[in-house]
């Protein structure tokens, strides 16, 4: 068997076990998706952000609400905190990259508008702090971990914590994750438009 192979098949495996494991997530996802909706409904918006892989991740999050998911309907506001190259080197250079999102959050962050962070390690000072000043300005929250949830857990009003230990599951499990809660909201509001 090539090493290729052998890789394939172990990656599947682990995947597989990281994504089963998601179903014990279930009222956590629920609780997530009633933010979210509620947060829509009431004509606020959504703030994303995350490091590296999770930027990505949030960046594709907020793209998918903004444009859509999977139905044709009214554009949800959503801004992806990871993606402005000029404000996050200035707010990094004249601040320290642990501020880089809180001081997005608190420019752009009002009362009913919902943070939704993502971090695998659960350690991003950076991601702490704009949980930190989302409380600060009665942002809700929503962290989405890995591993053992880090010195995060426990910051967010919900959290979606991935049990793994590999980066590659994790962040594949909170693709997954960010997919359903897409799909859910767009069911909801379909019902009802904003």
């Amino acid at each position: 068997m090539r090493n290729s192979s052998k890789i394939l098949k172990r990656a599947i495996v682990a995947a597989n076990q990281t994504l089963q494991s998601l179903l014990d997530l279930d009222a956590q996802v629920a609780k997530a998706a009633d933010l979210i909706e509620e947060s829509l409904r009431a004509g606020n918006k959504l703030l994303v952000c995350g490091n590296g892989g999770s930027a990505a991740d949030a960046s594709h999050f907020a793209t998918e609400f903004v444009v859509r998911f999977m139905k044709d309907r009214p554009a949800y506001p959503a801004i992806c905190l990871s993606g402005d190259g000029g404000l996050l080197t200035a707010a990094g250079n004249d601040y320290g990259f642990d501020e880089v999102f809180a001081r997005q959050v608190a420019a752009f962050g009002l009362q009913g508008d919902l943070l939704i962070c993502l971090t695998t390690s659960g350690k991003s000072r950076n991601v702490e702090r704009a949980l930190e000043q989302a409380k600060a300005h009665k942002v809700k929250t929503i962290a989405f971990l890995g591993r053992d949830g880090g010195s995060t857990i426990g910051m967010a009003d919900v959290d979606l914590l991935v049990r793994s230990d590999s980066t590659a599951r994790i962040q594949e499990a909170h693709q997954l994750l960010l997919h359903v809660l897409c799909e859910t909201i767009e069911s909801r509001l379909a019902k009802n438009r904003l």
